[in-house]
């Protein structure tokens, strides 16, 4: 098995496509704030990552498999002026934005296949397998958890899209960066949300214990925000979407991006 740094690791994903990338420990990510907060969380059955295991019971927490030790993060970038990536065509189940950075990542896992590197591709969805992409992210390096509630970077604010890659590798982290452009951010990005899902403090550090909490001050209803994506879905429309209707219009669904396109930061 061939010895990789952590710069090595990330200099492999960007060589394979990724915009950004950074890794993470696993015993790091055990200590981040949505590892541990998540069995002190109400559940939650909404549109995207929620708790529920496949017998339906509430998930306690994230299951690792065994062998892994650190995760590389990719970020893709979607920018701004190119909206149609993050379009969600309903035949193809797939964005233009998630289908590229699907192709990152196997193309990643075949340079460490080849190396001898042993990898695992986590699901998007934690109930699936999957973990806390954008705590992870932070671990990572990559940015902070913005007023928004979303991951920003320095290079593209929250205009990217998150997979994880889990390494047997025990590498590093490379963060958290200690990056905080929201701390003198005058852009009320909380007041721009189509549902106020930031209007009201609904997570307490007392609660959760930890000072980390959702929207920063635990002012983000993730039970709004889903409200405005089953909205989403009912206004579906035909459209054409580059790489994903080449027959022809199908049934797509715009989501919310509001807060995402609210921060400055990256445009």
């Amino acid at each position: 098995m061939k010895k990789f740094t952590s710069k090595e690791i990330v200099d492999i994903a960007l060589k394979c496509g990724a915009s950004l990338a950074g890794v993470a420990n696993v015993e790091d990510l055990k200590k981040a704030p949505a590892f541990t907060v998540v069995s002190k969380m109400p559940e939650y059955n909404g549109v995207g990552t929620y708790m529920r295991g496949k017998d339906d019971s509430f998930l306690t927490g994230v299951v690792w498999p065994e062998g892994i030790r650190s995760v590389i993060v990719l970020a893709y970038h979607h920018p701004v002026d190119d909206p149609k990536m993050d379009y969600w065509v309903e035949g193809v189940n797939n964005t233009i934005g998630n289908k590229e950075i699907i192709e990152v990542g196997k193309k990643f896992k075949a340079v460490m296949l080849d190396s001898g590197i042993d990898t695992y591709s986590f699901n998007y969805h934690i109930e699936k397998g999957g973990i806390f992409l954008k705590d992870s992210s932070v671990v990572a390096g990559l940015g902070c958890i913005g007023k928004n509630n979303l991951l920003v970077t320095p290079e593209y604010g929250s205009h990217v899209r998150l997979r994880a890659i889990g390494l047997s590798l025990d590498l590093p982290s490379d963060g958290p960066s200690g990056y905080d452009p929201c701390s003198s951010c005058e852009i009320k990005c909380w007041e721009k949300c189509a549902k106020s899902a930031f209007a009201k403090k609904i997570y307490f550090e007392e609660k959760l214990g930890r000072r980390e909490l959702p929207g920063r001050i635990g002012n983000f209803d993730r039970t709004l925000c889903n409200i405005e994506m089953k909205e989403n879905e009912a206004n579906m429309e035909p459209m054409e979407v580059p790489k994903l209707t080449p027959n022809g219009p199908e049934n797509t669904i715009k989501y919310c991006r509001i807060c995402e396109y609210s921060c400055p930061i990256g445009k």
